[in-house]
């Protein structure tokens, strides 16, 4: 079945996709927010990167000092 011109299934997965993406970006987000860190604010605001960014942010380079 295709809804134009994209299977089901990819429609599916760019779903996937677009929640990953915005969990991990707020999660993100909240984290910079809350360590006064502005340009990691900005750049996970500003760049989709499929969670890859939040998610280093988060672990790596977000840890409080």
């Amino acid at each position: 079945m295709e809804t134009l011109g994209y299977s089901v299934g990819m429609l599916w997965l760019i779903g996937f996709l677009v929640l990953w993406e915005s969990v991990w970006k707020a999660f993100a987000l909240w984290r910079a927010a809350k360590n006064d860190s502005v340009p990691w604010f900005v750049v996970i605001m500003i760049f989709n990167t499929a969670g890859i960014l939040p998610i280093l942010y988060l672990f790596i380079f977000g840890k409080k000092k």
